[in-house]
């Protein structure tokens, strides 16, 4: 099974970018159909309330729970009064199975961190090359297991990701996922230094080709058993207590209408604008 571990959903409100205004699965679920990538991780778009954004990407899930991981994307700044019931809302009523944060809004945060701890979930948080909290978080929560994403810069900063492998390599709690990362050598140092058991396979669609990004892991030429660590077991192992949970779930959030949410995913944005 091939699992994306890395990919966004729903609307922003913010309409500086892409990265704030849409990210439809249109076009991903075809790229990633053609691909074989058989499951999804969602969440939001940067948004200014994502209380908001994690109901909609619930709804997505909600849609096709065998196709789709849902995660709390959560602003550590925002949220501080409210992160506590964010992340619960989003891992027992949604069924979440991890936590996402990223340096675009705030540095992350104990709050944050004390929410994955106290729900057992992962966090998965782009550092935007600030990759020396790493060592702050592996040591102050090794309970918690955090990855970082784009090996540490999706912005290609090549000094930040060499620093960062060598954290990846000594903290069993650090991971780190493959999207985004362009420089090819590095993506293998990191395999090569930390281990196939620290690397999950991520595209961050639905911006970036699912296929292309698929592609890099296929072109490592690792034996089958590590490739399948990186593609989707490291991420089943990473969520498992979180799991168990989400196969528990039986009520939708408030307001649903379950009727529509049932079938295969259509954009729930113009479901709103066609009722």
């Amino acid at each position: 099974m091939i699992i994306d571990s890395h990919c966004h959903a729903g609307k922003g409100d913010g309409l500086t970018g892409p990265w704030d205004t849409d990210a439809s699965l249109e076009k991903y679920l075809l790229r990633a159909s053609k691909a074989g990538i058989n499951r999804t991780v969602l969440f939001a778009a940067f948004h200014s309330n994502y209380a908001i954004a994690n109901h909609e990407v619930a709804r997505i899930v909600a849609s096709q729970p065998d196709r789709f991981y849902g995660y709390a994307f959560v602003h550590a700044e925002n949220d501080r009064s409210r992160m506590q019931e964010l992340v619960k809302v989003a891992i027992e009523q949604y069924g979440f199975v991890g936590i996402k944060v990223h340096r675009h809004d705030a540095r992350i945060s104990r709050e944050v961190c004390e929410a994955a701890r106290t729900h057992r979930v992962p966090v998965l948080y782009d550092p935007v090359g600030e990759v020396s909290v790493v060592e702050l978080l592996a040591t102050e929560y090794p309970d918690v297991n955090f990855i970082i994403a784009h090996l540490g810069s999706f912005a290609d900063d090549w000094r930040a990701q060499q620093a960062f492998i060598d954290p990846l390599s000594r903290y069993p709690n650090i991971y780190t996922d493959t999207s985004g990362i362009r420089r090819f050598d590095l993506l293998e140092q990191a395999i090569q230094r930390a281990g196939p058991g620290k690397i999950l396979f991520g595209s961050d669609g639905p911006w970036l080709h699912p296929g292309l990004e698929l592609a890099k892991v296929l072109a490592l030429e690792l034996p089958a058993a590590e490739r399948a660590m990186i593609l989707g077991g490291n991420f089943l192992r990473l969520i498992r207590h979180a799991r168990s949970h989400r196969n528990k779930i039986a009520n939708p959030p408030s307001g649903w209408s379950m009727a529509r949410e049932t079938g295969p995913y259509r954009d729930p944005w113009l479901d709103q604008r066609s009722s």
